[in-house]
């Protein structure tokens, strides 16, 4: 069974010689019109309707699965400009994958032609506990004197903790309004669950920047300005990635089994 990665234009430089995709499988190239799907094989017992539903159950081998995926679209998009598709889109032979092309090919072209020479980048903020520079040195809290000592405390707590949170939400904004300034589109997601991202601190600002590759490094350096800014506050920058935030619905459905 053909497993689809992605979709994309026609390429002349070669992918990885070691690039292996989902279930080991190199992936190869099915040339239809002025695309290219990017395909591997993968064995019906795993990838069939019935047992991939159970698969998804099963977090260790959906994320051999994503990483491979992942893998495979990070390859493609240091020659050229992938349009992902969604993890786990499988058909029961190339013929299938040549049907969903044509019905789609309209789409698929017009968004490869918003995309082409772009770049997706992450910018993450985190509000982290306000640390003081001598902390190690730090006397321990005082033990409240009385009940109203300690409810004074628990106010002062309370503030700092308030003010942390204004000045992250107020360096946020300012911080999307220059990186948007420095894109040609962005997106603004769901903030993280830190539960399930194992990311230390509060996810304040989770937002995607669709860049020019010619544009990254500008990009980049006005990120790293950013950094140590502000006191209990971090900053991430992830990718480049393929532009999975800005591809639109085309990425995210797929004519399965």
């Amino acid at each position: 069974m053909p497993y689809h990665n992605a979709v994309c234009r026609p390429f002349g430089t070669p992918l990885q010689a070691q690039l292996a995709g989902v279930a080991g499988d190199p992936p190869r190239l099915l040339t239809h019109h002025g695309l290219v799907a990017v395909v591997s094989h993968v064995p019906e017992a795993d990838f069939a309707e019935e047992p991939l539903r159970a698969h998804l159950e099963d977090l260790d081998w959906l994320t051999e699965v994503a990483r491979a995926h992942q893998g495979v679209v990070d390859a493609l998009t240091t020659v050229t400009t992938p349009l992902p598709l969604r993890l786990g889109t499988v058909f029961r032979d190339d013929s299938g994958v040549r049907t969903m092309m044509e019905a789609r090919e309209e789409d698929f072209l017009r968004t490869l032609e918003r995309l082409d020479g772009r770049i997706e980048w992450g910018v993450k903020v985190f509000v982290e506990a306000e640390r003081a520079p001598d902390t190690a040195a730090a006397p321990p809290p005082r033990r409240p004197a009385s009940g109203r000592d300690y409810l004074r405390q628990r106010r002062m707590q309370t503030k700092s903790h308030d003010d942390l949170w204004q000045r992250a939400e107020t360096f946020s904004t300012r911080l999307h309004e220059t990186l948007s300034g420095c894109a040609e589109d962005s997106r603004l997601h769901a903030p993280q669950n830190p539960t399930l991202s194992g990311a230390s601190g509060r996810n304040v600002l989770n937002a995607a920047y669709l860049v020019p590759r010619a544009e990254s490094e500008k990009f980049v350096e006005t990120v790293e300005r950013t950094r140590d800014g502000e006191p209990g506050i971090r900053v991430e920058l992830t990718g480049p990635w393929a532009a999975y935030s800005f591809a639109g619905e085309e990425s995210a459905t797929g004519e399965g089994t």
